[in-house]
């Protein structure tokens, strides 16, 4: 009974890590698209150009605005 008990709880666990890894690339992707577009609206505006980039797309679809902000300071004022 013991052995079920075990094998089921290993099952469960193996089944959320499976989960994890396959929602993981799908969740960089889609971050890195909204990233893409708040570079492509700001870079609109034509007050602040910032290169889309995968790197840069992905770095403002992690952290947001914070990252938009700090990615404008860093490439023009420090690059």
């Amino acid at each position: 009974m013991i052995e079920i008990a075990i094998g089921l709880i290993v099952g469960i666990i193996i089944i959320i890590a499976l989960k994890f890894f396959i929602e993981l690339p799908f969740k960089i992707i889609w971050n890195s698209i909204i990233g893409a577009a708040m570079l492509y609206l700001v870079n609109l505006t034509g007050i602040i150009m910032i290169k889309i980039t995968f790197v840069h797309a992905l770095i403002v679809g992690v952290f947001g605005v914070p990252g938009l902000i700090f990615l404008a300071i860093y490439l023009n004022f420090f690059k």
